[in-house]
């Protein structure tokens, strides 16, 4: 009796040994976002927009729906990217700007496909070069959804809900900067995020 039991305590900690490698690759997440204002964000001039208020980062568009983008004050080379959004009021078109204010992860109804492109990339002068797959069935409309984007050179893979849904390699990314947020110009909209972490990734 006693041998059988030192035999399953020994497999059990083996199994819990061999486990523990893929845990410790999970990257560290950690907050970019402290619940209560926008440090460590660049504000835009003369905001009106961007508010920060019980651990949500809201935004919506003014009078004269110029848009705008908030951009962390810490640059990235390869990083994980993690927020959770709810869609607001109006026609929301977002996502989350890599590196710069051009080349992005699409939040919401594209302004030139005219439909949700939420999870998907979009580039500068191709568009939409790939679209996610399974979003219609994963997004929650009136609920808050979970985008996480890993981006390792220009190969960007993006989760919805925990569901791996994209992966696009852009020929024209750059190597480094910041992480932005995007509310798009000439629409009436509104939407809301919380819980945003992000890490920088080793290059492999």
């Amino acid at each position: 009796m006693k041998s059988l039991l030192l035999t399953a305590t020994t497999a059990i900690f083996a199994a819990q040994l061999f486990a523990s490698p893929s845990t410790a690759e999970e990257p560290e997440l950690k907050s970019i976002f402290n619940g209560k204002d926008l440090s460590g964000w660049k504000v835009p001039a003369d905001n009106i927009w961007w508010k920060a208020a019980d651990g949500i980062l809201s935004v919506q568009s003014g009078p004269k729906m110029k848009g705008s983008i908030l951009q962390t004050e810490q640059d990235y080379s390869d990083f994980v990217v993690e927020v959770e959004f709810k869609f607001g009021k109006g026609t929301v078109d977002s996502g989350i700007f890599i590196r710069n204010d051009k080349e992005q992860i699409q939040i919401g109804i594209s302004g030139s496909l005219k439909r949700d492109m939420t999870a998907s990339p979009y580039i500068p002068g191709k568009g939409y070069p790939v679209e996610a797959e399974g979003v219609k069935e994963l997004l929650k409309l009136d609920d808050w959804n979970t985008l996480r984007v890993e981006v390792r050179g220009g190969t960007y893979i993006s989760w919805l809900n925990g569901k791996k849904v994209m992966t696009y390699t852009s020929d024209s990314a750059i190597e480094k900067g910041p992480i932005g947020l995007q509310l798009h110009p000439g629409k009436e909209m509104a939407i809301e995020f919380r819980n945003l972490k992000a890490t920088e990734l080793k290059k492999s």
